[in-house]
């Protein structure tokens, strides 16, 4: 054989040896199951190289009123590795879990190593947070905004109560970048431990995404600097952490949770705290149908935007949580600017 033959030769067999666990990788992954598009992103970047996780709510579907395909029923049966938020938020989850999920690691977010959560907001206006450090989210603080919102909740309390109980957490979680982090974190230290073989791309893939979640945040500060002061009306009480996050001033939502009309009284209130606080934005969500949104700014002279806290015009993939949370920030900073 000649000299180039044989370079030639162990050229195609290092190419084949360098190739080949990556056909063994995507074998043997981890088999993984993610609720929501911002989870599944997560996941999916802390996978890169190995594997790829299943998304169950997809496209412009909403978790607050999701049922279940038979081939995602099959995907929760098979599950290594199953990641939600919370039963307040994927309550379509919380029978296929105990009943199909039996030999899954479950891991519930909320309730996870780092994240912080807030208490849910009451009735329909609220006041705007007075932001210190905007991470660092105590109890303390969360039971003096809690009190200081239940006293505009009380006539709405009979409507809005059944569905969001004074103890539960805001399961938005994921709308904190240092949310972000601590979840990004919990996913790669549970992969590592069901999938120890991958562990180094695990523990190199956080690395990187946590990089990318700083970098991230530290651009969208800058892009909505100017408009920390300016009041807006949000369609569901979904954004309280992105506001936390970056000094924003929500003062009211049309709706407690989106698979419910808004009363005429909640309907009142909020066009009562759009006239008093001047507010300037009131955002729809591409998940519901626009029409209460345009009724409500009709005679207030406020604008209109759209902010989505799952990305349902996103495509699925490691870049769709830098994605959702950049699109959210511009969509805010565009509408608020005016």
């Amino acid at each position: 054989m000649s000299k180039s033959r044989m370079l030639l030769a162990g050229a195609f067999v290092a190419a084949a040896q360098f190739a080949l666990p990556a056909a063994a990788w995507a074998a043997d992954a981890p088999k993984v199951v993610a609720s929501i598009k911002p989870i599944h992103s997560i996941a999916a970047a802390i996978m890169q190289g190995v594997g790829e996780p299943e998304l169950l709510v997809k496209g412009a579907a909403s978790p607050h009123t999701y049922s279940l395909r038979p081939s995602e029923a099959k995907a929760l049966q098979n599950a290594d590795l199953v990641i939600y938020v919370s039963p307040e938020l994927e309550g379509f989850l919380e029978k296929p879990l105990t009943s199909l999920s039996t030999n899954a690691k479950v891991m519930e977010l909320a309730e996870a190593t780092g994240v912080k959560t807030l208490e849910m907001r009451e009735g329909g206006a609220f006041e705007p947070h007075h932001h210190g450090d905007e991470d660092d989210h105590d109890d303390g603080d969360h039971d003096e905004e809690h009190d200081h919102d239940h006293d505009h909740a009380d006539a709405d309390h009979d409507h809005d109560h059944e569905h969001h109980h004074h103890d539960e957490g805001d399961p938005h979680i994921w709308l904190s970048p240092e949310n972000g982090k601590a979840i990004a974190t919990d996913i790669a230290d549970q992969l590592a431990e069901i999938d120890p073989d991958h562990a180094d791309f695990y523990r190199a893939n956080l690395k990187s995404l946590l990089g990318k979640i700083d970098a991230t945040k530290d651009d969208l500060a800058s892009r909505v600097s100017t408009v920390k002061d300016k009041p807006f009306i949000v369609f569901h009480d979904a954004y309280q952490y992105l506001e936390h996050s970056f000094g924003l001033q929500a003062v009211g939502s049309i709706t407690i949770s989106p698979d419910r009309k808004p009363g005429a009284k909640r309907l009142h209130d909020i066009e009562s705290k759009i006239t008093s606080s001047g507010a300037a934005c009131v955002f729809a969500e591409p998940q519901f149908k626009p029409a209460i949104v345009q009724s409500i700014v009709a005679d207030t002279g406020a604008r209109t935007g759209t902010l989505d806290p799952l990305g349902a015009n996103i495509d699925a993939g490691p870049t769709a949580y830098l994605d959702i949370l950049s699109q959210n920030i511009d969509s805010l900073a565009s509408c608020l600017k005016g």
